[in-house]
């Protein structure tokens, strides 16, 4: 520009317009630089809250259409429905933190039983494994709402303040959700489908490891069965299925641990795992200690149990991205179970002696898989 200008003598009138212009556009970026980069964020801050909203419009009206068809209420289920989408769960107080996971797992089985009584209300002519899927959607829809709303919380309260820190902060994670929010709209019909989800991959080693062998009920919603090899007990349990549910492993690891005495040799735990950039989708890895998610209840019992009987617990982990977690399972997640398998069984030769018995536990959402 200041080139341009000069070619121009200052006496001449189209330099002099040039020169005010150039004047007048520093002026107004050295007041207002910030206030337009501020709009030009919340523009597209906007237009990615535009598309959330209809993926959660979405979500809602794909839970209200399979409750209508599956459960065949009678009535309206749309405000029930909606009353759903904005239910919360309040934590513990944990200000004396001695005994805070009993309270927090006693939140956690009011909010789980009242959320199913709540579907099956809605829902009375469902089966037991559409009740769940129906359980698992409307929680993905609940899991759109919520985010959706928090981002139009920030975009208006930065619209409203010309706040380029809050908008900023929007700005800067807009990938990440728009990656969390993909894998919530692709999990709608998985669970309308009942199928499998990247979730499912340490239930599907377990249904892998259980094929061919009867099981039965150990704790709510979780199935055990005991599978021989090479001399060996594999003690192999899961969420049941086919609808989709996580059981409760805590609770089947402590009844499988006290019906055996302890006499457990060692404890194995398969689980899906969050892979790095650059990480192959479906790689397995091994490690020691608990492989399971959530609140950290399932977690804590199973830890206290290996504890007290001081049995050694051996992870082996799926690697999936974090947008293939609730989608419908790819194959390289359902190659990557049967590699599992094999690590499983390496580490059974590896780590114990014939005459042993060995606990297999599988974690995940078993929706598609049944045992």
């Amino acid at each position: 520009m200041y080139q341009l200008i000069s070619q121009f003598p200052p006496s001449n009138d189209i330099g002099s317009i040039f020169q005010f212009i150039f004047s007048l556009a520093f002026l107004v970026y050295l007041f207002y630089a910030q206030r337009i980069q501020t709009m030009m964020m919340l523009k597209q801050v906007e237009g990615a809250l535009t598309k959330l909203k209809v993926i959660r419009d979405e979500g809602r009206n794909v839970a209200i259409k399979t409750v209508k068809e599956v459960g065949k209420l009678k009535d309206d289920p749309t405000p029930h429905i909606d009353q759903m989408l904005e239910e919360f769960v309040i934590g513990p107080v944990d200000l004396d933190p001695a005994g805070i996971v009993w309270k927090l797992q006693q939140i956690v089985n009011v909010r789980e039983e009242r959320f199913e009584e709540e579907v099956k209300a809605i829902a009375p002519e469902a089966s037991e494994s559409e009740t769940h899927n129906i359980e698992n959607l409307i929680e993905a829809a609940m899991a759109l709402n919520t985010i959706y709303k928090v981002i139009r919380h920030f975009y208006l309260l930065g619209k409203r303040t010309m706040n380029i820190y809050i908008i900023l902060q929007v700005q800067m994670i807009l990938p990440l959700i728009a990656q969390e929010v993909e894998a919530y709209a692709s999990a709608l019909q998985a669970f309308v489908q009942g199928t499998p989800i990247g979730d499912g991959a340490g239930a599907l080693t377990a249904a892998i490891l259980m094929k061919g062998y009867e099981s039965r009920p150990v704790a709510k919603d979780t199935v055990i069965a005991e599978v021989p090899f090479e001399g060996r007990t594999l003690i192999v349990m899961k969420a049941q299925g086919p609808g989709g549910n996580v059981g409760r492993p805590g609770d089947a690891v402590n009844k499988a641990m006290e019906e055996r005495e302890g006499k457990i040799s060692q404890i194995i735990m398969i689980d899906a795992a969050a892979k790095l950039e650059g990480e192959e989708l479906g790689s397995i890895a091994e490690g020691v200690g608990a492989a399971i998610g959530g609140v950290g209840v399932e977690k804590y019992m199973i830890e206290e149990v290996a504890t007290k009987y001081k049995v050694p617990l051996y992870a082996v982990v799926i690697k999936e991205d974090i947008k293939d977690v609730v989608a419908p399972m790819k194959e390289p997640i359902f190659n990557g179970a049967e590699k599992a398998v094999d690590s499983v069984k390496r580490f059974v030769r590896m780590r114990s002696k014939e005459g042993d018995v060995v606990i297999v536990v599988g974690v995940g959402n078993t929706v598609g898989i049944a045992q």
